[in-house]
């Protein structure tokens, strides 16, 4: 062998190193925390942005952002706490179709705040995923956030089998980006159209409609309507502020409902009920001559049996909507509903977190005292 051939040969201490220096990076790579995990999840799940899915639960398209509940105009209309609240994703929701047996979902919110002093995160900032079985809806699996910027498996494990999926979005936060993911190769489509006669029931109202205080959002009033009348609904609930303003009432009247339920009361003092509420019920009377409006009593308080104003409170509402209603009914109006307050939430004082609003007990008992009524109003409208 040659001398030139030899020194061809030979490596200089540089290149030698190489391969070691490689190794070293990347077992340093490696060792960052959620590294590996992040790879790993990014090779794990074929994503889909929900929008490209079935959205229901918004009445308007013209939105300042996707999953607003009121149109980018109400800005100008509305009070700023309304056009705030509005911006919370309550009642809408997703569905799909897949054969997967593990689904995980991405969520970026809106606000860092996550929960409540008396409502959890699972409800004010987490998703809800309910299966249909037999053509009913059953609970399935949450996402449970501990970040604005969330990723969760909501459920693994499943067995084989093409099924429709419901996924619910938060209550009292709002959400710029969801996505539902599945393993790579698994078919992930839009949930089913409707039938054409289809409608949503628009629901209005106080913090109570919003979701206040639900373990998760599913558990809502609204929602387990829509499920056990396997219809869309719209939640148009304001933490605070359902003062039943005539500029409310017109945007509602801009929607094609099966059907209205009203349910502002516990923002209203009988005064306000009486100066405010009859307006309300005419405007949406006028744009929907035939379309159901269900009127809800304030509910009880479950200290009111012991707080004086409290009670007299409810019973002042109560008898200020009851007024409405009977001249309403004696000036002709027709399919016009009234639910009483007194057994929304039942009378053991065990149905609410602070007196006032709902735990998952109180929201299931109000869908109950509600269910009778709403089914009459929709039987009118068909």
């Amino acid at each position: 062998m040659n001398k030139q051939t030899c020194r061809s040969r030979q490596q200089s201490p540089a290149t030698l190193l190489r391969p070691l220096t490689t190794i070293l990076l990347l077992s340093l790579v490696m060792a960052i925390p959620g590294f590996a995990q992040e790879t790993g999840e990014a090779a794990r799940w074929q994503w889909r942005d929900a929008r490209e899915l079935t959205v229901e639960g918004k009445g308007w398209t013209d939105t300042k952002d996707f999953y607003d509940r009121l149109p980018a105009r109400a800005e100008s209309l509305v009070r700023a706490p309304v056009w705030n609240l509005s911006r919370d994703s309550a009642g809408i929701s997703v569905r799909f179709v897949t054969e997967a047996t593990t689904i995980a979902a991405q969520w970026q919110l809106r606000r860092e705040a996550l929960a409540m002093p008396h409502m959890p995160a699972t409800g004010v900032s987490g998703l809800d995923l309910y299966v249909k079985e037999q053509g009913q809806w059953r609970w399935l699996g949450n996402g449970r956030p501990t970040r604005a910027n969330e990723e969760k498996v909501l459920v693994s494990g499943l067995t084989a089998g093409r099924r429709e999926y419901l996924l619910y979005l938060p209550l009292y936060n709002g959400v710029q980006e969801v996505k539902i993911g599945v393993p790579p190769g698994v078919e992930l489509q839009a949930g089913p159209e409707r039938p054409v006669r289809t409608k949503p029931v628009v629901f209005y109202g106080t913090s109570i409609v919003q979701g206040g205080c639900a373990s998760r959002p599913g558990m809502a009033y609204p929602a387990i309507l829509g499920r056990r009348f396997d219809l869309p609904t719209i939640n148009l609930g304001f933490s605070g502020n359902a003062r039943s303003e005539p500029e409310m009432a017109r945007l509602l009247a801009e929607l094609t409902p099966a059907a209205f339920v009203l349910d502002p009361l516990p923002n209203m003092t009988g005064e306000l009920v009486t100066a405010q509420f009859e307006q309300f019920v005419r405007i949406l009377r006028e744009a929907h001559p035939q379309t159901p409006i269900v009127l809800v009593e304030h509910l009880e308080y479950t200290d009111g049996e012991f707080v004086g104003a409290r009670r007299e409170k409810v019973a002042a509402a109560n008898a200020a909507l009851r007024m409405i209603h009977q001249r309403l009914v004696k000036s002709g109006q027709q399919r016009l509903f009234l639910v009483t307050g007194d057994k929304l939430i039942g009378r053991d004082g065990e149905a609410t977190v602070d007196g006032t609003h709902p735990t998952d007990l109180g929201f299931l008992r109000m869908a109950d005292a509600l269910a009778p009524v709403l089914r009459r109003a929709l039987k009118t409208n068909r």
